[in-house]
């Protein structure tokens, strides 16, 4: 479920007057911008844009940037974007990081259906005039926009393909082996997936997860791993990354970001949910502790929680 509070009936119009009257003047009334956009859906948002743009021969993104600052800025620039756009920005920032953030490439490409994945390749190349594969190295030829994605399951296939993923790995570093991960994790369903890697655990008494792990900090099986992971259960990986990113030394901001503005309206209440069952405290709690001033009630706001 959504965390996001959106109103049924909102008019356009009026949001783009009361955001101009917002951003006009000296400073930005952050409170006023967030109690805006911070109750309004992707569709919502877009009418707003246009409407902006309409009234005022302004866009409003390019505003809010000039207007806002830091870690709040960031945060509803990426909620403002349509979806596939945001997810286009994600993976572009990720490769443009000084480690080439390939945890997020791979997380995108895994948690997005077919049809997602396919329209932010497209946004991606619109945006960056270059494809998104171009981009990557060979360690995410993970990144596959032709997954089946339909829900039977196939429990003989199932078996064999566990079997497969058990020999790749007992092979590690062949090529060929590497070959087979990548035709099964790209190509498969992920309800097909997710019988393949309860078969494994059964058979061989172990998560695959965790015999990737024991292998070692091979890249290709790191980004393997990080794969099924987040076709297995996103929402646990999500709740992972959230406490990662504020359990470390330096709170990490653009993953804590990233996943409540991706997730707000998608399923943010189950990850808070799983979240506070793996930490025994609430997640807007440690969000709350964790950040400050107009960014912090953003995503607060954004997590279903008002002042």
């Amino acid at each position: 479920m959504a965390t996001l509070i959106a109103p049924p009936n909102h008019s356009p119009v009026e949001d783009a007057e009361s955001l101009r009257k917002a951003v006009k003047g000296w400073g930005a009334d952050g409170k006023a911008i967030i109690s805006i956009l911070g109750h309004r859906n992707a569709a919502q948002r877009t009418h707003i844009r246009e409407a902006y743009q309409n009234l005022f021969q302004e866009d409003l993104i390019k505003r809010l940037e000039s207007e806002l600052s830091g870690d709040f800025e960031r945060a509803m620039y990426r909620w403002i974007l349509e979806p596939a756009e945001r997810e286009a920005l994600l993976a572009n920032i990720a490769l443009k990081s000084d480690d080439k953030n390939y945890q997020v490439i791979v997380e995108l490409s895994c948690v997005l259906s077919p049809e997602e994945l396919f329209v932010m390749r497209r946004a991606y190349h619109n945006r960056f005039k270059r494809s998104l594969e171009e981009d990557v190295a060979v360690n995410t030829r993970l990144v596959s926009s032709f997954r089946y994605g339909g829900s039977e399951i196939n429990a003989r296939l199932a078996q064999s393909e566990a079997d497969a993923l058990h020999e790749a790995i007992k092979n590690k570093n062949k090529s060929k082996s590497n070959e087979d991960i990548i035709r099964i994790l790209t190509t498969r369903s992920k309800t097909q997936l997710v019988a393949t890697f309860n078969r494994y655990r059964d058979d061989h008494g172990i998560a695959i997860t965790k015999k990737l792990s024991d292998e070692g900090s091979d890249e290709f099986y790191k980004a393997a791993n990080l794969a099924i992971s987040c076709i297995n259960d996103h929402k646990k990986y999500y709740e992972k990354v959230l406490r990662n990113a504020m359990e470390r030394v330096g709170t990490d901001e653009e993953a804590i970001t990233r996943v409540i503005v991706t997730r707000a309206e998608k399923d943010l209440k189950e990850i808070k949910d799983v979240y506070y069952k793996r930490n025994s405290v609430h997640l807007e709690h440690v969000v709350a502790k964790e950040t400050s001033g107009e960014y912090k009630k953003f995503l607060l706001t954004l997590m279903g929680i008002e002042d």
